[in-house]
Parts: C-alpha cells; sequence; structure tokens
C-alpha cells in the first residue's frame, strides 16, 4: 500500500510539473508575416491580480489601480530586456514611452488597449507588429497586511503564484504567436523579476530571433 501511494504521489507530480511547462502556438503564415516585420511595439501589459479577500484598508479601486501600475512595470521591464539583447533580433522595438505618448493622445485608456483592434494599434503607433501580454498573479489572502503593503509598492513575497501569456500580432491584426506560461510556484519579488522569468523562457522560442 506504501509503495502504491508513493507511485500514485510520482505520478500526480510528473502530472503537475507537464502542466507547469510553456504551450506555443504559431500561426500557419507566421513565416509570411515575419519576412514583413520589421519594427515592434510593446503594448502595457493587462494585470490581474487574484484577490478573494482584500486586506484591510484597500478597496477595489486600490487594487486596480496597482493593477495598471504593474501593467506598466511590465511592459517596461520586458521592453528593457529586449533592449539590452537586440543584436539577437531581426526587429527593432519602439520606445515604450512614444508607443504610451500615441497611445494616450489617441484617447485609449489602459483598459480600452485590450479592446482596440490590433491593426488598428498597428497603424496608430507606426509598427508592423505588436506585442502583447496578460499577466494572472495569485497571492495568499492570510498574508492581509503583507499583501496590502505589497500590492501598493509592487513588492510581492515568494509565494505568489503567476500566469502569462506574450502574444505577437502583425499589422493584418491576426495572432501570430503567443506563449502561455504557468509558473506554478515563486515568481520573485516584484514585477521585474516575474518578467525576467517569461522573457528568459519566451525568448528560447521567440520568433523574432536571428538564425
Amino acid at each position: 500500500m506504501k509503495k502504491l501511494s508513493i507511485q500514485v504521489f510520482t505520478g500526480l507530480l510528473l502530472l503537475l510539473l507537464a502542466s507547469c511547462g510553456p504551450t506555443i502556438y504559431k500561426s500557419g503564415n507566421f513565416d509570411a508575416s515575419r519576412a514583413k516585420v520589421k519594427s515592434v511595439a510593446i503594448l502595457p501589459f493587462t494585470v490581474s491580480i487574484d484577490a478573494k479577500r482584500l486586506p484591510k484598508g484597500m478597496n477595489i479601486e486600490t487594487l486596480k489601480n496597482s493593477e495598471e501600475k504593474t501593467g506598466y512595470d511590465i511592459q517596461s521591464s520586458a521592453y528593457t530586456w529586449l533592449l539590452q539583447r537586440q543584436e539577437k533580433f531581426t526587429v527593432t522595438f519602439q520606445d515604450i514611452d512614444k508607443s504610451n505618448a500615441i497611445i494616450k493622445k489617441a484617447g485609449i485608456t489602459y483598459q480600452d488597449i485590450t479592446l482596440t483592434d490590433k491593426a488598428e494599434l498597428c497603424k496608430l503607433l507606426g509598427v508592423d507588429a505588436i506585442i502583447s501580454g496578460k499577466t494572472t498573479m495569485s497571492k495568499p489572502m492570510s498574508e492581509g497586511a503583507a499583501i496590502a503593503v505589497g500590492l501598493l509598492v509592487g513588492a510581492w513575497g515568494n509565494t505568489n503564484k503567476a500566469t502569462a501569456a506574450l502574444t505577437i500580432h502583425d499589422g493584418t491584426g491576426d495572432l501570430m504567436w503567443k506563449y502561455d506560461h504557468d509558473f506554478g510556484g515563486s515568481v520573485g519579488s516584484s514585477a521585474e523579476a516575474l518578467t525576467t522569468q517569461l522573457m528568459k523562457n519566451a525568448s528560447k522560442k521567440f520568433p523574432y530571433r536571428n538564425n
């Protein structure tokens, strides 16, 4: 019986580890699209913080503000990460300050970005493709006080979990590539740490790498 229990546990562990692996989608039209893509803009990420019970002193508005701030922080970290490795890629990345200024001038809010057609955004930003992303973070609610501080300053303890998706749409507005990853455990203490892990993993399959 003990041996059987160990086998069952081992099987469940292997299943869990497999489920945490990345899932990658690439459009059948990607190769044709890749030849035309020379410039890429990076959008603020869509962030969802799973808070089943809000800590004392925190409300929904504060939580939403924290999600937006984290979305821009991840955008900045992703841009920095890619820029530092520019020579490895066949495309250039538009300065995020320029991208955000153009989007703001067009009257598109952070909440509106995900609802705006990607082809329209490509045209608006003057780029050939757009990188966007979505992140869901969770944190045990037993650490209420720590969470309240963490949400406000962007620092997370080492017990939070996250899932992240990185997507690329070209000028047609069609999805060309998508990378989904479930961190399934500790992701560090900041948006920068999360982004580093995401980009480090996704870059191995990033479609605009030099051959």
